[in-house]
């Protein structure tokens, strides 16, 4: 049986939390030392310091030409859903689905390495997707060197909220619950620190559809987030789906005229705020899980942290389309694409 972790077992390490203290303004080697996950040293080497004005490994990360990127897909990742396995226990219905943690060396730009935590060794992690009111059943394996959890967005009972019953390297777990409301939401690690945790890649897309399913539409998932590179707790690359200018230099396609659906998340650390703007266009703004009419006609939408909304538009006209955030520094230091209708 997986093996499973009390608040009383977590409050028992509380003592421990001294050992926090180097995370708030201290150096790299004294916060891996505390969360067991010290980088290889080849990969910190490659770890550039500084704003990309500073530092020219940076500037050239942001400004080279993006083709493949050592263990990132992008493309494949934006419209890759996961379904699980559906089984039958009782007469009842259940969707089962398998996450590891796993640290894996990442390409998040051209030549900038990144030691990242990752759910099923991508980030982001895959998309989950169920149908509201089905039974979920999340097998989970932490394979990494630090503690992981994983906490879902939703509704459900406390014992499955992944916040306090932290699983060790070497352990796993599961979470069951039934999936509710229909919306789109998000998963991550709620391990201490959360935002070193989110930060260096364990967040995932979480898809619970309605019922009665929304129109057919060409849907993708595209999740704002950035790299504190240097471990400062200040961001210096952005990207979005792992990668920095991916979709700038590998424009995602679009036909004219057709309908296109953006399931869009938020899980930018130590930024109070990200948006989504999109060039030459107007989308329809569904907030989290809103059905039916929209809630606006807009084409730029202002996200907090973790903060979801789905967007709904197509474009008339063949041509190549820009769309980023409206924080021109965030687009600028990596967080830029483009679709190419034809």
């Amino acid at each position: 049986m997986p093996k499973q972790y009390s608040r009383r077992s977590f409050l028992t390490g509380i003592p421990a939390l001294a050992g926090l203290l180097p995370f708030f303004g201290g150096p790299l080697a004294a916060q891996e030392q505390h969360f067991h996950a010290k980088a290889e040293d080849s990969t910190s080497s490659a770890i550039p310091m500084g704003a990309p004005e500073d530092d020219p490994r940076l500037a050239a990360a942001c400004r080279n030409k993006v083709t493949e990127l050592r263990g990132l897909s992008p493309m494949q990742f934006l419209t890759n859903f996961d379904y699980g396995t559906v089984a039958e226990e009782k007469g009842k219905k259940i969707r089962e689905f398998q996450l590891t943690a796993v640290d894996k060396t990442i390409e998040i730009a051209p030549g900038i390495l990144m030691e990242a935590w990752t759910y099923n060794g991508t980030v982001p992690g895959p998309t989950l997707r169920c149908t509201e009111g089905e039974l979920v059943r999340v097998h989970f394996t932490n394979n990494g060197k630090s503690e992981h959890t994983i906490h879902f967005h939703g509704i459900h009972d406390a014992k499955m909220d992944g916040v306090d019953e932290l699983v060790h390297p070497g352990e796993s777990t599961t979470y069951e619950f039934i999936a509710e409301p229909a919306a789109l939401q998000l998963y991550h690690c709620h391990s201490s620190p959360v935002s070193l945790h989110m930060n260096r890649g364990l967040f995932g897309a979480f898809i619970i559809d309605p019922r009665a399913a929304r129109p057919l539409a060409k849907e993708m998932v595209i999740m704002l987030h950035a790299w504190d590179t240097n471990f400062d707790r200040k961001n210096e690359l952005y990207a979005m789906n792992g990668a920095v200018n991916f979709y700038r230099d590998n424009p995602i396609p679009l036909r004219a005229g057709e309908s296109a659906r953006i399931y869009l998340i938020n899980v930018m650390e130590y930024e109070p705020v990200s948006s989504f703007h999109l060039h030459a266009n107007f989308f329809k703004l569904l907030r989290t899980g809103a059905m039916g009419q929209a809630a606006e006609n807009t084409d730029l939408v202002t996200l907090t942290q973790a903060e979801r909304c789905i967007i709904e538009f197509s474009y008339r006209s063949s041509g190549l389309y820009m769309f980023h955030p409206h924080q021109n520094a965030v687009a600028e230091r990596g967080c830029t694409g483009h679709f190419n209708v034809t």
